[in-house]
């Protein structure tokens, strides 16, 4: 049009069609303005809708009359996609939160206020949480601070992240809590995520099952040494009773129930000095050493008396360089428990061996003590670290109680894996950060 209007124009006089030619020219890009703001105006209302989440827009009349039919339907098709993600996500965080209202653990999510920390609010406040802390489900971390200092102050040591356990009076009722906080960061936004729980009730089922365990086993061992002393002292009177002098058949008579009375007598005494051992060790004066070393003092200790069993003895990774905080008496007092108990477990077995080495195993250290010995059963597994409680005639049943109370003071633990007449593991378990 532009180019037939030039051609009117320079070549010819015909001023009424160079007219009506620029009348039609002047409509034609004025309509083309407007039908390109248009558009222009359509995906500016697209692109506000989808980051405003504005998902009632359409385009369905442009879709099927207008002159792009493509673009308008791709702008449709997005748009539900959003909304369908949309109300997928909103789904899934109602059924999380459905979830976490069940639970029977308190869950508390705090959104942090970079500047000042006692601003920060509170996202979740579960039912659970609302009734073990008998507080109502706060909106600002202030005001929860305000209602349970001693609470928020131990949140307080582990913002970083980490677990705590509290013993705290509330409504003149005490309740054990065990307390972890995982801190996260969300779209640029520190989160803190609170959990806890009340431990009381499970704590007291698990101790009293202890102490039925233990008076179980102390009573057994008392009775045993208490009836044949009670019995043979009965004996022992009888003897004597009306009698003003002894013969010499009196005296050899009443030797075997006084020696009797003696034994039991110092196995009774036995009995109270290894309860006293068991309650009554050192605080660990901990030092860095490396497994290497720990190792390899244990192959030099224990070879001879392992040798005189005629028990292979290997020792296996003596050189490593991995170092751990110990108490080097204490650590090797419980090895030699593990080693002595392993001698045991080996007699009668054909090509007996012992063998001791280390992994590293999930930021954990585990020095192994493996024998191919009688191995423990399934239904003595709960029953080993119960104190006094022994498979053998003349064993005290404390070493693997001292063992693992060795290994508690470490902050580590004391595991056993057992397969009878294969392989028995019992691994002490270091943190090793």
């Amino acid at each position: 049009m532009a180019v037939l209007l030039y051609y009117l124009i320079r070549n010819t006089e015909l001023w009424f069609t160079i007219t009506g030619v620029g009348l039609i020219l002047l409509m034609s890009v004025i309509s083309l303005y407007y039908y390109i703001n248009e558009i222009r105006e359509d995906i500016k209302r697209f692109i506000l809708a989808v980051k405003t989440r504005d998902h009632t827009l359409n385009f369905k009349n442009k879709a099927t009359k207008g002159s792009f039919p493509e673009l308008y339907e791709s702008f449709n098709e997005i748009i539900q996609i959003h909304k369908d993600i949309q109300l997928e996500q909103d789904a899934i965080f109602q059924l999380i939160k459905t979830i976490l209202e069940q639970v029977p653990v308190g869950v508390i999510v705090v959104k942090k206020d970079k500047e000042n920390h006692r601003h920060s609010e509170i996202s979740f406040f579960n039912q659970a949480a609302t009734n073990l802390l008998n507080v109502p489900a706060y909106r600002y971390w202030h005001r929860f601070e305000a209602h349970l200092p001693i609470f928020t102050g131990e949140i307080g040591k582990i913002n970083n992240g980490g677990k705590r356990f509290l013993e705290i009076k509330l409504q003149e009722k005490l309740v054990q809590l065990s307390i972890e906080v995982i801190p996260i960061n969300l779209y640029g936004t520190d989160h803190l995520i609170i959990s806890f729980q009340n431990i009381k009730d499970e704590i007291e089922q698990k101790e009293t099952e202890a102490w039925n365990r233990l008076i179980g086993v102390i009573s057994h061992e008392i009775l045993n040494s208490i009836t044949p002393i009670s019995s043979l002292s009965d004996t022992v009177n009888q003897m004597i009773t009306d009698k003003t002098s002894l013969s010499k058949e009196d005296l050899e008579d009443l030797k075997p129930a006084l020696q009797t009375i003696k034994r039991r007598s110092e196995g009774l005494l036995d009995f109270v000095k290894d309860y006293r051992l068991i309650a009554e060790l050192p605080t660990p004066n901990t030092e860095k050493y490396s497994v290497g070393e720990v190792l390899q003092h244990i192959k030099v200790l224990m070879q001879p008396m392992v040798a005189a069993k005629h028990i292979q003895f290997q020792v296996l990774q003596t050189a490593s360089k991995i170092s751990l905080q110990l108490d080097f008496k204490l650590i090797e007092q419980a090895i030699i428990n593990l080693i002595t108990n392993s001698i045991y477990a080996l007699e009668e077995i054909e090509k007996p061996i012992i063998q001791v080495t280390y992994r590293l195993m999930h930021n954990k250290v585990y020095i192994d003590v493996i024998d191919n010995g009688k191995g423990i059963e399934k239904s003595d597994l709960e029953k080993i670290f119960v104190p006094f409680y022994t498979t053998r005639k003349s064993g005290s049943g404390i070493g693997l109680t001292i063992t693992r109370n060795i290994m508690k003071m470490h902050h580590g633990g004391l595991e056993v894996n057992s397969t009878p007449r294969t392989a028995t593991t019992f691994s002490l378990v270091f943190n090793y950060l």
